[in-house]
């Protein structure tokens, strides 16, 4: 495992910022994943699933700008997909790569779907793990709820505490990777804010999703421009993905493949062994 930087430098990137990503596996191996987290995540979340992957891929996990060590954009209204896209393209660049296999966790499948849709997509086969091509405006009003509270921690102990309970639905995480998730979502609060700990993001990200949960999300138009095979990764009890947008998923479009994993609500994991199995059995099948 090698965590890497570059500075945007192109056109439509906010050039001058940095763009990290988590690499694993051999930099001369043509075959390469793209890991893209969720909405308030970092790339460091796929450290189980590209360790066990890095053998047959060369994996690339990035930390999504205002996220981890990446750097922070202007103002809220930055935080857009058009955004995510351009770095995206900056980060296939910087990489060598013409060509990916894509798997993306809520935010990072929606930015795949977009991706895929596209007509020079680069994407060759997709997991979308609890994500779709419709959102229902309750369960984005839902994530709007924690998102907004730019809380302060004592320390790292009590931070892993407030995610296991809002991120209670990722599923029965062992102790070390409840540990392994809180130590890579932390940022010195500053003196301002009396010491201790905050969560990595920018705040702007919360007002720039608040934007977002005036109606549900529907873009079933682009679902349908998708060319590649897709396998859908959906929490049985997820309410950002309802389990009729997942069937509709299967029967048009792509006709993507269906694996539904068992107490997960939005979204799994991707850190027990059978999910990671099931993931990497498709995709290796292409």
């Amino acid at each position: 495992m090698h965590q890497r930087s570059f500075t945007v430098d192109g056109p439509g990137t906010l050039i001058g910022r940095t763009i990290a990503y988590t690499e694993w596996g051999a930099e001369t191996n043509p075959r390469v994943l793209v890991c893209a987290h969720g909405l308030t995540r970092v790339g460091r979340d796929f450290d189980v699933l590209a360790g066990a992957l890095c053998s047959d891929y060369r994996v690339i996990c990035p930390d999504a700008a205002g996220r981890g060590a990446s750097g922070w954009l202007p103002g809220a209204a930055d935080y857009s997909y058009a955004q995510y896209l351009a770095d995206t393209a900056a980060l296939l660049a910087e990489i060598g790569a013409t060509e990916v296999d894509w798997l993306g966790t809520s935010m990072g499948g929606f930015l795949g779907l977009m991706l895929a849709a596209s007509k020079s997509s680069p994407i060759r086969r997709m997991v979308m793990n609890d994500i779709g091509p419709f959102l229902p405006q309750a369960s984005l009003l839902r994530i709007s709820g924690y998102l907004s509270k730019d809380q302060t921690f004592a320390d790292v102990g009590e931070l892993e505490s407030y995610l296991r309970k809002i991120h209670a639905p990722f599923g029965a995480l062992t102790d070390s990777q409840w540990r392994h998730m809180a130590a890579h979502s932390t940022r010195p609060a500053g003196e301002a804010a009396g010491g201790g700990i905050k969560l990595h993001y920018d705040p702007a990200i919360a007002e720039a999703f608040s934007l977002a949960t005036g109606a549900d999300i529907d873009v079933w138009g682009l679902w349908d421009k998708i060319r590649c095979p897709v396998l859908v990764v959906r929490g049985q009890e997820s309410d950002l993905l309802p389990r009729e947008t997942a069937r509709q998923m299967t029967e048009r479009g792509p006709k993507a493949a269906l694996v539904e994993i068992s107490g997960c609500g939005h979204a799994p994991a991707l850190m027990a062994d059978d999910q990671i199995t099931a993931v990497r059995d498709w995709l290796l099948d292409g």
